[in-house]
Order: C-alpha cells, then structure tokens, then sequence
C-alpha cells in the first residue's frame, strides 16, 4: 500500500513511524476504547496469579468480558497467549467480577456475566504470516489487530481477518486437554448456528436480505452473537436480525423518533424487553416486504456510514 499526502497537487509520500514504547500504542488504545471497538474500559495492568493483563475490557452488547495485549515484536504466539489469558480469565471469575463491579459502582455476581463470549484481542505494529494463519479456524475467540501509525500523525488500526476458516480449533492435539475445558464454557457462535433448524423459506428471506445489504455496501460486517446476528457498519450495529422458526425479527439501530415509516410495517418497542436498545421491530416472514424493510434499514446506514 502506497499512502501519500496531496498537498497543493504535489504527492508527499507519508511515512510509517514505528511506535517507540508499547505503552504508547496501549495508553493511546485504551483512552479510545469506545471508539475503536465499543468497548468499555475496566483496567489496566490488571495481575493476577503471576501472569499480567494489559488492558480489561467489557463488552456491553455480549455482556462479556475483553482482554487485549499489546505487541512490538512478533516471536510468540498468539494460540499459547490465548490459552493462558483464557484459562486465568474463567478460573478466576470472581476477581474479575469484583474490577468490574468496582469499576460500574455496583454489585455484580458471576452469574451475570456472559462467560461464553469472553475474548482475547492482540494489537500490534504487524503480524508474521505464521501468527496469522494460526487464527484460521472458525471457532476462535482472538482478534488481531495492527496499529500503524504515520509520519503526518494518522493512526491506522486494521483487523487480520481469517481466511477460509473452515476448521476447528479442537483439531489442535497439541492442546486437547485444554481445550475441553475452555470449550466448556467459550462459543463462537456462526451464520450456521442460527440457520440450523430453519425452513429453506426463512432461509431464503434472510439471505435475500443479506445479498441487498451488500449492494448498499459490501463492507458491512456480519457479527453472528448468540442471541441473533449482527449487521455493523464502522463498528456500530445498523440492524440485528434474530432468525426464528416462522419468521425473521429484525431491530432497527435507530430512536423512536428518528424513523420515518411511510409502510407502517414497524412496531415501536421502546417500553419492552428486547434484546437490545433499538426501538424499532420489523417480523417479516415472506420476501414480500424486503424492498420496504431495506429502505428502512437504509435510514439507520446513512446514520451510521
């Protein structure tokens, strides 16, 4: 990638800056955490039974907790990492807890935490290619990330995402034991997941749906979460569709006030339970409708892009 400046029709090339101190790209990271992956930040050189976590993050959405550490060098490996910083997570869920309550002001039990979504997030300046193609399996909970930073001060934060990931992490030996354990209590859930059990009818409507989605953009994300599925633009939840047997329920990323539906096919769900803070419920359970609900989930995209 050749990155330049246009200054006044003459091309300066931009140069990368190696960040001098790890802390720096962690102080810069976690002063943002909201902004780059909506998190909320909970500690700092959290430790605990002689290992050290860098950051501690929560996740609100899965009501889960995050863990990110911070790379200059590339001689380790992200898997090992990933089971130490795992296993001190879920074999120590009470201290965990208590940062958390600390740092929310109230009293939280284990109970209320979502231990199945836990997650582990690697930042670093680059990736050698060994460390990311080992993250190619679909059920993994590890994200890698790198942070580039550039001589005119941008700041460039990039997933590596996985490709082709097809296999699974139990297909390891290396770490069989391990991995029954933590598998006891990790999900990564997929597309699959929610899909399994549906009629080809609801199938069908949902990825119609998906397929119109990306002729808007082809860069929006799909998240699947355990609940439902996640349609994110520049890291902010545009929809989230729950695919059920009869029917797909879709929530709407916008305020009550901010929709504008000429079809009348939304409910206002501001005073119930559901799970997310959207106001707007679509149920749809033929294609008839698709044209129309796109329009409306247009609305929350131009929100967000």
């Amino acid at each position: 990638m050749l990155l330049v400046n246009n200054k006044n029709w003459k091309l300066e090339y931009i140069k990368e800056i190696w960040f001098k101190l790890e802390k720096d790209m962690q102080s810069l990271t976690e002063n943002n955490f909201k902004e780059l992956f909506w998190l909320d930040f909970i500690s700092t050189e959290f430790q605990l039974n002689n290992l050290r976590i860098d950051s501690v993050a929560f996740d609100e959405e899965n009501n889960s907790f995050v863990i990110i550490e911070y790379k200059r060098w590339s001689s380790y490996s992200v898997i090992d990492q990933w089971f130490s910083y795992l296993s001190l997570l879920l074999n120590n869920k009470a201290n965990f807890v208590l940062l958390l309550s600390q740092k929310k002001n109230k009293i939280l039990k284990i109970e209320d935490i979502d231990w199945s979504q836990s997650r582990v997030i690697f930042i670093a300046d680059s990736f050698t290619r060994y460390q990311q193609e080992s993250i190619n399996f679909k059920d993994l909970p590890i994200e890698l990330w790198e942070m580039k930073q550039f001589s005119n001060w941008n700041i460039v934060y990039n997933q590596i995402k996985a490709a082709n990931a097809t296999e699974s992490i139990k297909t390891i030996t290396k770490f069989d034991s391990e991995i029954k354990e933590i598998e006891k209590e990790i999900k990564t859930y997929t597309e699959e997941d929610h899909l399994n059990w549906k009629s080809e009818k609801i199938i069908e409507i949902y990825e119609n749906l998906k397929k119109l989605l990306f002729e808007i953009d082809n860069n929006i994300a799909i998240i699947p979460k355990k609940l439902y599925i996640a349609f994110k633009i520049n890291k902010t939840n545009i929809i989230d569709i729950e695919i059920r047997k009869n029917d797909l329920k879709i929530w709407i990323n916008l305020k009550h006030w901010e929709l504008n539906d000429l079809y009348w096919i939304t409910r206002n769900v501001k005073n119930t339970w559901h799970w997310w803070n959207w106001d707007y419920e679509i149920k749809i359970d033929t294609g008839e409708n698709l044209i129309k609900v796109l329009d409306l989930i247009q609305q929350a995209y131009k929100k967000y892009n």
